[in-house]
């Protein structure tokens, strides 16, 4: 691995120049990081990932083998990538019709997962900490710590921060107390509120 004074480049990997890698961050075989991109501090980028032009990518970010992060995709702090997760960003595409000017956001908030093989659908945000099954479609957007599994994706309960499901129904006052941080987990009509 080389690279810059502070981020680690592998030699068959290709950043364009302009790219932006923060500090400790991992760029791996055959990776490739068109000049637009802007990635943060502390990423791992694995093995075959492609990173275009207009993507944003926060800190502590993974991304497994085998992802492409198409232009128009921003990935918070956190987020986990599972290999070979697919993002898309025209939603109808035909290969004679030309629709660059139609390339829809996704958005991807801190702390989320997308499982291995899963496909995002262009134009959804995911919230903070939702955990999406392996192999799922998500074609509309996801709330905060809800765990989304299916073709096309269902929400078949919540995840807490920690990356485990939350039982339901919730004990006691309708709060589940987290056993490794502490959290306390509150439903709040169809919502999963977290209180330190």
């Amino acid at each position: 691995m080389s690279g810059g004074t502070d981020y680690a480049v592998h030699p068959s990997a290709i950043v364009d120049p302009g790219a932006q890698i923060g500090a400790g961050s991992r760029v791996w075989h055959f990776v490739h990081v068109c000049g637009g991109a802007r990635i943060g501090e502390r990423c791992s980028l694995g093995q075959n990932v492609f990173v275009g032009n207009r993507v944003t990518i926060g800190n502590n970010v993974k991304i497994q083998n085998n992802v492409s992060v198409y232009d128009n995709v921003t990935l918070e702090d956190d987020v986990f990538c599972g290999p070979s997760m697919v993002f898309t960003n025209v939603y109808n595409p035909r290969s004679a019709v030309t629709r660059k000017d139609e390339y829809r956001d996704t958005l991807v908030r801190r702390g989320a997962t997308l499982g291995a093989n899963c496909t995002v659908v262009c134009g959804i945000t995911i919230g903070e900490h939702a955990f999406v099954a392996a192999g799922a479609v998500i074609n509309r957007d996801v709330k905060p710590f809800a765990l989304m599994a299916g073709v096309p994706a269902r929400q078949i309960g919540w995840m807490s921060k920690f990356g485990e499901r939350v039982p339901l129904p919730l004990a006691g006052a309708g709060e589940y107390r987290c056993p490794h941080t502490g959290a306390v987990y509150r439903l709040h009509g169809d919502t999963l509120a977290v209180h330190a």
